[in-house]
């Protein structure tokens, strides 16, 4: 019973954590390329069209967008904050899910100085949408050196109208502004061709390795290419460990019910200290003792692990299809049934188990019998 409790509490806590780990990483997916390109040097690069060519005509590229990333300073009736001005052209809400996640509004239309901002800038600095009246400023610092005297010497300014605003997440919705992409480029005193990134979406199943060794080719190696799981490199940093430390934590109770199977097979070899002595009588070797209690642990342990990662699946299944506890009343407590973890749980049990039948089954000694 240690063993099929310790084995179905270990699948569930997996299977939940490997649920709150795609929850967790869902709004990065949504909103983050598969790949994502960057200068080696400086903030940007040019882009010709014959390398657009040849980036269009790799097959493992679904759709490509051109990107200015940069931070300036917005102001609104009064109110100031400092975040990311995202430049995008036509084609970047085709690579993500940005778009269908506005909380208000529409996305922009080309030519136009609109913006679609996030909900946390719009609550720090009570921005509405369709306010003509009293647009969003945006000030982006101009390069050079020398004395500044004025205002218009500092800062390339813009009027924003916001059209939309999206909710992906509290980081992401305090995050970014986005614009047009020849408007940015234009604030940022960049040429046409001039960009700070370009953000890929993947066919199914390509090959990344390949895919970035190809697209650096197409600048001549002088830009590195990042994937999604590089761009949020902290967040699966921060989840791989967590994962980590609830697997020890759980196998650490794994290990204190199987000091129960330790003890119940000294007690076992105590009682049949009389049964065991006639088998040595009858020709019997001690290793072949030891053996039967070691054979009889390992039982003990990989059929207690199958009864109890079954009963973790009934479990896990039931949560999955039916929700039986929920977060709020419109939210499920996600768990993800995943073959790794059955795998990882089954194998953790039987070595595990292996380990202490060794250790019950070392007890047996002529000295004991005899």
């Amino acid at each position: 019973m240690g063993i099929i409790v310790g084995a179905l509490a270990l699948f569930v806590v997996l299977s939940v954590f490997s649920g709150l780990r795609e929850y967790s990483v869902q709004f990065t997916n949504d909103f983050d390329p598969d790949l994502k390109v960057f200068a080696t040097q400086g903030k940007s690069f040019l882009i010709t069209e014959e390398q657009q060519k040849k980036i269009k005509s790799l097959p493992e590229i679904e759709i490509f967008s051109k990107i200015i990333e940069e931070r300036v300073l917005f102001v609104f009736d009064g109110k100031e904050q400092i975040t990311y001005l995202k430049g995008v052209d036509s084609d970047f809400t085709n690579g993500n899910q940005l778009s269908k996640s506005l909380f208000n509004g529409q996305w922009l239309q080309p030519n136009t100085t609109q913006a679609v901002i996030g909900y946390g800038i719009s609550q720090k600095l009570s921005v509405g949408l369709y306010d003509f009246n009293n647009p969003l400023e945006v000030y982006v610092p101009k390069p050079g050196k020398g004395n500044i005297e004025s205002e218009e010497q500092a800062f390339n300014k813009e009027f924003l109208i916001p059209v939309g605003i999206y909710a992906v997440s509290e980081e992401l919705d305090s995050k970014y502004v986005f614009v047009n992409l020849d408007l940015a480029q234009e604030l940022m005193g960049f040429q046409t061709n001039q960009v700070t990134g370009i953000e890929i979406k993947t066919t199914l199943n390509s090959d990344n390795d390949a895919l970035i060794t190809k697209i650096r080719s197409v600048f001549n190696n002088q830009v590195s290419v990042k994937t999604r799981e590089e761009l949020n490199s902290t967040l699966h940093k921060m989840l791989n460990t967590e994962n980590i430390a609830v697997y020890l934590i759980f196998t650490l109770v794994i290990i204190v019910a199987l000091f129960n199977l330790i003890g119940a097979l000294i007690m076992i070899i105590i009682e049949k200290k009389h049964n065991l002595k006639t088998l040595l009588n009858l020709g019997v070797e001690i290793r072949d003792v030891k053996k039967i209690f070691l054979f009889q642990g390992l039982m003990l342990s990989f059929f207690g692990g199958l009864i109890g990662l079954t009963l973790g699946a009934l479990v896990v299944y039931l949560q999955q299809h039916y929700s039986l506890i929920m977060i709020t009343d419109s939210l499920p407590y996600p768990v993800v049934f995943e073959v790794k973890n059955l795998l990882l749980v089954l194998a953790t049990i039987t070595i595990l188990g292996f380990l202490a039948a060794l250790i019950a089954s070392s007890r047996v000694s002529k000295k004991l019998l005899v």
